[in-house]
């Protein structure tokens, strides 16, 4: 089947051709380091990593970059105080680098428990300092980027002079742009109100800073991924996603720092995954309507009546294309629950049942195939996909009440295809395998320590753990190939 992809920039859905055969270039923004990921950015991360499990799994080599955003994140051009790293430091009272450090690691922490496969590439936007000096030279050599006191700044009104289209991305008319803008304070160095910072002078109190051919100064927010993708993806790669948020303006800058510097269109394909919502309302720190991820897991909150596990979490989150606005609350993850519970349980069934082959089947495995992956390559339709993998689930209970036959062919095919959507490209894991798991490492522990309390001959220690487990109804036995247990 043909894989069809919703492009922003053509606003339609398109047959996906890559560059190059069976492999896929996508680079997707990741996130800005100074403080915790929220429940949000998880939705869109969360998003992308199944667009990167649907590839591999229809086959595509795929080299997935995920930037982390680590200096040079402004919220206005005109104000260097409004970086949002040095602001963050002076209310911790950290070093900018502290802030960095302790946020991915909390990044990549939330991303884990959510079962999120890593990128091929993470580069940081500290690591490509020169990459991004290099890139405003070009720009400036060829007219479409000036210097003004230390500062670099793009040139939207050139840039559409000379016939490219500023705008074309978010759609919006860049003429309207200028008219609704006025000039800030502090930003009458530009040429036009709309000019985005490339390089930004650094003021005397500000702390990250880098030398440059400008002075000391530290990059513009947009410039980082125009650098960073080019260099791991080439002039032009297949497909960039990010948050709805970043088509304007981050998005629609580096389209035009990439035609602008290589004269091409950098992306084929633009996807952007939509906003997370919570009892029907935007989620908001100021207005109280807002949950962190770890909060929501582990039941420390005020909106939901219990703790979720994040695999339940995920399970919501798929239940919504990527592009639909998702809204959450207790009782869409009450529901979520619940037929996640009896997903687990089919897939328990399927797996440990002796399911007796018959001569016939009364189920279509092939026809019901055909539109998972329908489903998969008509833009990623993950809710479309549970509903035809909930349809399975039915018919492997009738199989456990021998209402439906399958023959043994059939059998096999729809574990091999089960396991491949929900383990695989869905990304879902067995809460009660998982904490198996947790539990084995955890009484491994307390066998070794038996053991080695057994050759120190302290057999008082040694018969207290043998002992105390018993009571817990966890019996130890002691073997030729060593320690085992059975639990009663």
């Amino acid at each position: 089947m043909e894989l069809k992809i919703y492009n922003t920039l053509s606003g339609e859905k398109e047959i996906f051709k890559p560059i190059h055969e069976n492999s896929v270039g996508m680079y997707v923004c990741g996130p800005t380091v100074y403080s915790n990921v929220h429940l949000g950015n998880v939705r869109t991360f969360m998003s992308f990593d199944f667009i990167y499990r649907t590839l591999t799994h229809l086959g595509y080599n795929v080299r997935y970059v995920r930037n982390i955003t680590d200096a040079g994140h402004l919220t206005d051009d005109g104000d260097v105080d409004n970086d949002r790293f040095v602001k963050q430091s002076r209310l911790e009272k950290l070093e900018p680098m502290e802030i960095v450090q302790k946020y991915t690691v909390d990044f990549h922490k939330v991303l884990d428990d959510f079962n999120l496969l890593p990128p091929t590439i993470e580069p940081t936007a500290t690591g490509h300092i020169l990459e991004q000096i290099e890139l405003a030279q070009d720009l400036i050599a060829k007219g479409f980027a000036y210097e003004s006191n230390g500062s670099v700044y793009f040139d939207v009104l050139e840039y559409n002079a000379r016939g490219l289209n500023y705008g074309e991305l978010s759609r919006r008319n860049v003429e309207e742009l200028f008219a609704n803008t006025r000039d800030l304070d502090g930003q009458s160095e530009k040429k036009n109100p709309q000019d985005f910072a490339l390089w930004k002078s650094a003021s005397p109190a500000h702390i990250m800073r880098w030398n440059s051919p400008w002075g000391e100064g530290f990059p513009g927010w947009h410039l980082e991924c125009t650098a960073m993708s080019t260099k791991y993806l080439g002039e032009k790669f297949d497909i960039h996603g990010g948050g709805m948020d970043l088509k304007f303006p981050h998005h629609e800058c580096e389209v035009a720092q990439g035609k602008a510097t290589n004269g091409i269109a950098p992306v084929n394909y633009w996807i952007h995954a939509n906003m997370l919502t919570m009892n029907g309302q935007r989620m908001s720190k100021s207005t109280g309507n807002y949950i962190l991820p770890m909060e929501l897991i582990s039941g420390n909150n005020d909106f939901f009546e219990k703790p979720f596990p994040s695999v339940v979490v995920r399970f919501n989150f798929m239940q919504a294309h990527y592009r639909s606005v998702l809204d959450i609350s207790n009782d869409a993850m009450v529901a979520s629950e619940k037929g996640f519970q009896r997903l687990m349980e089919a897939m328990k069934l399927l797996s440990n049942s002796d399911f007796k082959p018959a001569e016939v089947s009364s189920f279509d495995i092939n026809s019901w195939k055909e539109k998972c992956y329908q489903a998969l390559t008509d833009d990623f339709n993950s809710p479309i996909l549970i509903s035809h993998i909930f349809e399975a689930v039915n018919v492997i209970f009738k199989l456990k009440d021998e209402k439906e036959t399958l023959t043994g062919a059939d059998l096999d095919e729809l574990k091999k295809l089960l396991n491949a959507f929900v383990y695989e490209v869905l990304g879902l894991e067995d809460i009660e395998e998982n904490n198996n798991e947790k539990l084995d490492k955890t009484l491994q522990v307390l066998i070794d320590l038996r053991n080695q309390a057994r050759k120190s001959k302290n057999f008082e220690l040694s018969d207290q753990i043998r002992d105390r487990l018993l009571a817990e109804g966890i019996e130890l036995k002691d073997g030729r190939d060593g320690t085992s247990y059975s639990i009663s």
